[in-house]
């Protein structure tokens, strides 16, 4: 007891060994392990070779040798098997021999020093496909009605032949609920019917692995009709009887089948007995007759209920399913074990199956009961117990689990070793993944004992063991969601007892490809462009790939399918580019698509085969067929016809039925030769006409219709127009088309006076009264009759003018811009005509203030209808107005009502004229003013608003005036100085006051000169420019300095500016020497005001620095120069002679001598004095900046001998200009622009430059 419980335990300890497989790599010592074996079922093609695989691998590579038929297979002595270099693949060359001879069961064992590892048995078999045995058919004749199976019994195969049934022509016979085929290959007819007649019924067997097909003899059936069967209820052909068994083992595919005869042909239908049918792994073949259940397990065991019903009656099978099963792995085959010297470990074999399965060890292919004793291991039942291993234990252990039903064969070693941890992932590999995407990180590793496997990040600060990160057994290290900041190094640390191993891996996570603007379901017209557009955001470390699919396939290879970076355009559409296209976007990690429809529109195609039929008097059917719609459904159907009788070649619109119908029932006009013709409507456009019917002709009859549009009216006092609309020639029914215009005036018992009048829509009567109502009808008359009654129009005789005036005309003000006028309506009769309305005359006289001028301004307001008051709007206050009103007809006016006047009340005042300020002082300023223009009343005083302004545009606080009206000006005193003011006047009647007009001013510091905020504007000279300098008290504090050249030519340059800062003066530094400016200073204040400009100040620029001291009258300055002018002349005479010589001028030792940096060496090719830095041949001394004038250009130098005197410390830099001090200089004077000088080097140039070292 004490002794199971020990071994229990040992269970537990030893889980990871049984829970982990490690791989082991090839270089280290292991038994042999089978990578690789043919199936235990072989079956083989007789006209090829026979193969019969076995690979393995180890450490020594292991050898071969196979065993057939239980006894050790000899190789060496068949000539016809060979055995595949290093490997135990056996190949047999059937070429000489019989493959049945080689029809054996086959075993494979690789061994070496530490192992034996065995295949499983394998048995080959070669396929066959035998042939029908000639056999006589004897016809099938049946009765109609009965049922009737026509037999198979193709040859038995290996593997089985695949069954089916054609005729002669090589076409499946057709299968139904009624005739359908058996899973053994046989053909059943729930009942024959009459066409079931014929001599082509034939079998066919195919076999696979030959792929070779054979036929039975054809059947013929032939059924008769003389004693039809009678209706009857189902019975089972098979299986029969009440109920049947079938065993189907685990895993495979169950199928049954019931097939029932009957008339009327019954329906099968399937239920288990004891549970439900597996939904997902259940299906019905053969028209139900078939219950088919894939991956059988043990719940499938049990009763199924086939039943089968007509209306008859039913019929039911019952059968009972076994489920056996050959045995199975539960928690997978044994896995290998590796172990170090001294640890432990299990070996578990663990199998199920029905009936039990039984376990047998074997070691090294030995059975364990007959291998050497090893008090290490120990056996209980389907597991293997090592205890304490020792160097030297390893071997092959084969477990083998077997039932009735077959068996498993497994080989798993046991490999003793004493191995330091190795890391196999690459080393330093680079994972990239997705962001929010699985990252897993491989830390594959090997060791014995097995290493332990720690993770650390970055730093390696702290193992990596919590969330977000999971450990696996096998080392590798999962981030379930990555993102970005888990991106770095990572470092996988591997150990055991024997040593430590580490290796480094890279994550990086990308961010995933998305498609921002996925492509558009589309419509298109054939023959247009179409553009679908896939805009993509990915990470911009991958490389991607955009793919465009059609229907899930390649796109076509059509020049007309462009593919740029983000888009596809399809020009010149046509029908087959109609599909789902769809953008994919690949990188190396992801990828992302999207999809859109292209559907291709076009026109419909014109309707065909037009039919007209059960034509009548008046009507006839038209019928037609709709052509094909381009994928946009047709909306209608335009029906028209062409009347070849009057129109010929003309075709007009008859009517429109919807897009889903193909008739319509035409009515027809008489006397009309009609051809029909249908075009059909859809989103896209009109079709094409449809081919013209045939000619259908109705014969002449009396209108059926009146003209329209009767009316009557005239056009002088004393006539009458009577007028219509003509009939069409479809409405005319037949020849001799002509009217019968009929007129009376409206009174009683008055007589109708009829004329005829043909070609024509209208007809005068003369002579009439003015004004006079009438009835007027028009009929429609051709040779064949008369049209019906025409109704009764009404109308009136001509108009005259009206010949009163309104009567009682009054206005009523209502304020001083608007007045009411009212008048009596004027008498019907006096009016002669249609009533159009009235209209007001009237004018403004005068004004009524004594200072305005007389004036008359005729305005008229035109009032339509029978109105009596009306409103006079826009009236100027305090004036005299007058009026009159007219009636008006549609002949025009009436004579005016007696003319009348009436006073506007006074207004208020409209803004004043002007607003001036004069004589701004320290702290006063005047306004001046001149009244409003529209004074609508007597001034009565004016209203002064006034409040300061700062610089920021805020306003202050509001002083409020009173002013007499006689008065256009006012002083204000007290004001605060230099401040701007903003002034508000507007004028008062008694009505109240106007608008008000602004004006802004500012009060000044210098009486004298109020208009001007700057003064003493200056000029001087200075080191760097010119200075400018003034005094300004102005409040503006935008102030700019403006010049511009002093030019008496036209075309004057722009003013340049200068900008102040806040300060009282500038140094203007971009003046040229030698040109005289004008330059002012420009005060700018708010938008609405005006520039203030100071007085223009010419300023003129020396071209030579005042400060220089004529030296040349000095006589030691005379003679020195003398002397370097005969030294020059004659260091060029040597150069010429050289030079003429070929010789070269030893400047280069000259150089030597010279220490001072400015010394300008001479050129070898001209003599010329330059440095050779410069690659130019023309090129004067450095430090030639005097004209030989004398005189020394501004812009060329500010500095002089006399600044920098005799003796002075000054130095040179490399290209010859002075720098530093100079008796009192400032060392930050700069050194002038344009040290080459232009002109040709000379003597002159040259002493010139020497002056500068005096």
């Amino acid at each position: 007891m004490m002794e199971r419980r020990m071994d229990a335990a040992l269970l537990v300890l030893f889980l990871v060994h049984l829970a982990t497989t490690l791989e082991v790599p090839l270089d280290l010592p292991q038994p042999p392990t089978i990578t690789h074996q043919s199936p235990k079922d072989y079956i083989i093609d007789p006209r090829e070779n026979i193969i019969i695989h076995c690979e393995a691998k180890g450490k020594p590579h292991p050898s071969f040798s196979w065993t057939r038929n239980g006894t050790h297979f000899d190789i060496d002595e068949d000539p016809n098997v060979t055995l595949k270099p290093h490997s135990g693949t056996l190949v047999v060359d059937i070429s000489r021999a019989k493959a049945e001879h080689y029809e054996c069961v086959y075993q494979c064992t690789a061994r070496n020093k530490h192992g034996t590892a065995v295949s499983n048995n394998i048995v080959v078999q070669q396929s066959r496909s035998p042939l029908w045995s000639k056999e006589k058919v004897k016809p099938f004749i049946v009765q109609e009605g009965v049922s009737m199976v026509l037999p198979c019994r193709p040859p038995a195969g290996l593997p089985p032949p695949i069954i089916f049934w054609m005729d002669n022509n090589f076409q499946r016979l057709p299968q139904s609920s009624r005739v359908s085929q058996s899973l053994n290959g046989d053909l059943y007819f729930s009942n024959v019917l009459r066409e079931d007649s014929r001599n082509d019924y034939i079998c066919y067997a195919r076999f696979p692995y030959t792929q070779t097909i054979q036929q039975k003899q054809p059947i013929t059936v032939k059924v008769l009709n003389q004693d039809p069967a009678d209706e009857r209820k189902p019975t089972f052909l098979i299986p029969t009887g009440p109920t049947s068994s079938k065993m189907v083992l685990r895993g495979q595919v169950l199928e049954m089948e019931c097939i029932a005869e009957g008339l009327l042909t019954p329906d099968v239908s399937w239920t288990k007995v004891s549970g439900d049918l597996p939904a997902k792994r259940t299906s019905f073949l053969h028209y139900q007759k078939t219950l088919r259940i894939v991956d059988v397990s043990e719940s499938d065991a049990g009763d199924y209920r086939c039943t089968a019903r007509n209306r008859l009656g039913s019929a039911h099978h019952v059968i009972h399913v076994t489920v056996k099963a050959a045995p199975y792995w539960i928690s997978g085959a044994p896995r290998n074990l590796v172990l170090a010297p001294g640890e432990s470990g299990v070996l578990t074999c663990r199998a199920s199956g029905t009936p039990k399965p039984s376990v047998s060890w074997a070691m090294n292919g030995i059975p364990i009961e007959n291998s050497p004793k090893d008090f290490s291991r120990k056996v209980e039942d389907d597991t293997i117990i090592f205890t304490d291993v020792q160097t030297g234990s390893s071997a092959v252990y084969q477990c083998n689990v077997s039932n009735d039903y077959g068996y498993l064969l497994s080989n798993a070693f046991v490999n003793v070793l004493s191995e330091p941890p190795r890391v196999l992932t690459q080393a330093n590999k680079v994972y990239q993944v997705i962001k929010n995407h699985q990252a897993l990180i491989d830390c594959a590793s090997f060791g014995s004992p097995i290493p332990k496997i720690t993770w650390f990040k970055d730093s390696r600060s702290s193992t990596l063991d919590g969330d977000p990160y999971i450990l696996h057994d096998n080392g590798t290290l999962e981030i379930h969601v990555a993102q970005a900041r888990n991106s770095g190094k990572y470092t996988c640390v591997a150990r055991n007892i024997l040593g430590i191993y580490e290796n480094h891996i890279y994550l990086e996570v990308k961010e995933p490809t998305r498609i921002l603007k996925q492509p558009e379901y589309k419509v298109v017209q054939m023959g247009k462009s179409v553009v679908f557009e896939c805009k993509v955001k990915h990470d911009l470390s991958l490389t991607p790939t955009m793919t465009w699919l059609k229907d899930d396939g390649e796109l076509p290879d059509d020049e007309r399918l462009i593919v740029d970076s983000d888009s596809l355009t399809i020009t010149d559409v046509t029908e087959n580019d109609a599909g789902v296209y769809t953008c994919i976007m690949n990188t190396t990690l992801d990828h992302d698509s999207a999809s859109a429809e292209l559907t291709v529109v076009e026109r419909p195609d014109p309707p065909t085969d037009l039919e007209l039929t059960d034509q009548k008097k008046r009507s006839v059917q038209l019928t037609w067929i709709p052509g094909d719609e381009h994928n946009s459904p047709i909306q209608k159907f335009l029906i028209q016809y062409e009347d070849s009788l009057h129109h010929r070649g003309h075709w007009h619109n008859l009517t429109e039925v919807p897009g889903t119908r193909t008739t319509a029932h035409l009515k027809l006009s008489p006397y009309i030769h009609y051809t029909f013709r249908v075009l059909a409507v859809n989103a896209v456009d009109f079709s094409r006409p449809s081919f013209p019917s045939r000619v259908v002709k109705t014969d002449p009859a009396a209108p059926d219709e009146n003209p329209t549009g009767v009316q009557g009216f005239g056009t002088e006092h004393d006539n009458l127009v009577i007028s219509w609309k003509p009939l069409s020639g479809l409405q005319s029914n037949g020849p001799g088309l002509h009217y019968r215009v009929m007129w009376r005036q409206k009174v009683v018992d008055s007589d109708w006076t009829t004329v005829t009048v043909a070609n024509n829509s209208k007809f005068v009567v003369s002579g009439t009264p003015t004004f006079v109502p009438y009835e007027l009808k028009v009929q429609a008359v051709n040779d064949h009759g008369a049209g019906p009654e025409p109704a009764i129009a009404h109308g009136y005789s001509g108009e005259d003018l009206p010949v009163a005036a309104p009567d009682n005309v009054q206005a009523v003000l209502l304020n001083s811009t608007l007045a009411e006028v009212h008048w009596d309506p004027v008498p019907f009769k006096l009016i002669r005509g249609h009533l159009k309305g009235y209209k007001v005359y009237y004018w403004r006289e005068r004004s009524l203030h004594k200072h305005n001028p007389h004036l008359v301004e005729n305005q008229i307001l035109t009032f339509s209808g029978n109105h009596t008051r009306r409103m006079l709007p826009g009236l100027h206050p305090f004036s005299l107005y007058s009026f009159n009103v007219r009636v008006f007809n549609g002949k025009g006016e009436g004579p005016p009502s007696p003319t009348l006047q009436f006073d506007t009340p006074e207004g208020v005042p409209g803004v004043p004229t002007s607003l001036l300020v004069t004589n701004p002082n320290l702290d006063s300023l005047t306004l001046e003013w001149s009244p409003p223009h529209d004074r609508n009343g007597r001034i009565t005083g004016y209203t002064l608003k006034y409040q300061p302004v700062n610089n920021s545009n805020e306003l202050g606080p509001v002083e409020e005036l009173a002013l007499p009206a006689n008065e256009t000006s006012v002083t204000l005193l007290n004001l605060k100085y230099s401040t701007r003011y903003k002034f508000y006047l507007n004028a008062k009647t008694v009505s109240g006051a106007g608008p008000a007009i602004s004006q802004e001013a500012v009060t000044v510091l210098d009486e004298v000169r109020p208009a001007n905020p700057f003064g003493n504007v200056s000029s001087s000279p200075g080191e760097d420019g010119t200075l400018i300098s003034w005094e300004y008290w102005g409040p503006e504090q935008n102030v700019y300095v403006e010049y511009v050249v002093n030019s008496e030519g036209e075309g004057e340059e722009e003013w340049q500016k200068e900008l102040v800062n806040g300060t009282q003066n500038v140094m203007l530094k971009r003046l040229k020497g030698g040109l005289s400016y004008r330059v002012r200073l420009v005060a700018k204040g708010h938008h609405d005001q005006p520039l203030h400009l100071s007085d223009e100040l010419l300023v003129s620029v020396p071209a030579v620095a005042s400060r220089q001291v004529d030296i040349a009258t000095q006589g030691w300055f005379i003679g020195l120069m003398c002397a370097i002018a005969l030294l020059i002349l004659i260091l060029l005479i040597i150069c010429f002679i050289q030079r003429n010589k070929g010789g070269k001028y030893p400047v280069k030792e000259k150089e030597d001598a010279h220490t001072d940096p400015e010394f300008q060496p001479m050129k070898d090719e001209d003599c010329t004095f330059g440095e050779y830095s410069d690659n130019e041949d023309h090129k004067p001394l450095k430090g030639s900046r005097t004209p030989s004038n004398g005189t020394v250009k501004r812009d060329d130098s500010d500095d002089s001998l006399v600044d920098y005197g005799e003796g002075g410390d000054g130095q040179f830099n490399e290209d010859g200009s002075f720098i530093g001090q100079y008796s009192g200089k400032s060392a930050s004077k700069e050194t002038a622009e344009g040290h080459e000088s232009s002109e040709a080097p000379s003597p002159i140039n040259a002493m010139n430059s020497l002056n500068s070292f005096v």
